[in-house]
């Protein structure tokens, strides 16, 4: 990635920030404060401001909203554990914030996805309804594991983690592209910009709180994320990259039984030459199928 191009968006990016429930919380904002409104959320690892290539292929004028998760992007926070009801509380602030009169039209990728998915049925009232882009859970989990995962968790929360450092934002796109093939590499260059910035000893790192690295102490209980699903009134569309690798380590928020996803009213798409991360290699696709499912409402 010798070349140095990168991508240039066809549509300006704001930035604001707002202090939610104790983080100084970073927003992406994309057009006019009067359009519809369109919410946002990232998955694992990711930024708000990587849906720019989602948002420069909407045919209709939105006014969208992608938060950077805690800890995440340009939202600094530094802490010992994450715990995802934070999330979901923090989804309910920023949709008081900007959507306090009526229910809102949120997107979701992977974790960002499972954080709408839950708060879509504890708070069905405040969704009118939900993309759901490849967050389906995870695995339940067993309980017979909790003493050696509350020990794992306890060991390895005593050392620092760390992300690792890159010798320059060409380097970490090209890891970038091999995590997604079909990225093209000026976009990939546009995502390293947005993941990592310049270390002061030279390099660049990446821009998320090391503590994100860290085990889970309370494990992932599934039968819980389906009592939510089940309160979901909103219509839901589930789309999926026909190529997702379910094995693959570093996808920690999705899982390969999308089919007990139990939301009554969800639709399913497949977008063919994509994997995981439909966002970056197939956002034009990806934009249709959100325009289309939101305007048949």
């Amino acid at each position: 990635m010798s070349d140095n191009i990168c991508y240039i968006p066809k549509v300006a990016r704001r930035s604001a920030s707002q202090r939610i429930r104790g983080v100084d919380y970073h927003l992406s904002l994309w057009g006019n404060d009067d359009d519809p409104l369109l919410l946002f959320a990232h998955g694992w690892g990711d930024a708000g401001s990587c849906f720019q290539f989602v948002v420069d292929e909407l045919q209709q004028r939105y006014r969208v909203i992608a938060p950077d998760w805690r800890g995440f992007g340009e939202s600094v926070n530094r802490a010992q554990s994450y715990w995802f009801p934070d999330y979901v509380a923090d989804l309910h602030e920023i949709l008081r914030i900007y959507s306090p009169g009526q229910p809102a039209k949120l997107v979701g990728h992977s974790m960002g996805a499972n954080i709408v998915g839950l708060y879509a049925g504890i708070y069905p009232e405040r969704v009118a309804a939900f993309v759901n882009v490849e967050g389906f859970g995870l695995a339940d989990s067993d309980p017979g594991n909790a003493p050696a995962n509350y020990r794992r968790w306890i060991e390895k929360s005593s050392a620092a983690p760390a992300y690792s450092r890159y010798e320059s934002f060409e380097h970490l796109a090209e890891r970038v592209v091999k995590r997604c093939p079909r990225l093209h590499p000026e976009r990939a260059l546009f995502v390293a910009t947005e993941w990592a910035r310049r270390a002061e000893n030279g390099g660049v790192r990446i821009k998320a709180d090391p503590a994100h690295k860290l085990p889970n102490a309370v494990q992932y209980r599934r039968a819980e994320a389906i009592a939510c699903w089940d309160k979901v009134t909103a219509p839901v569309l589930l789309v999926m990259g026909q190529d997702t690798d379910f094995t693959s380590a570093s996808k920690t928020w999705i899982d390969p039984d999308q089919s007990q996803y139990l939301c009554q009213t969800a639709r399913t798409l497949v977008i063919p030459d994509a994997g995981h991360m439909v966002h970056f290699e197939q956002p034009a696709r990806l934009a249709v199928a959100i325009e289309d499912f939101f305007t048949d409402l």
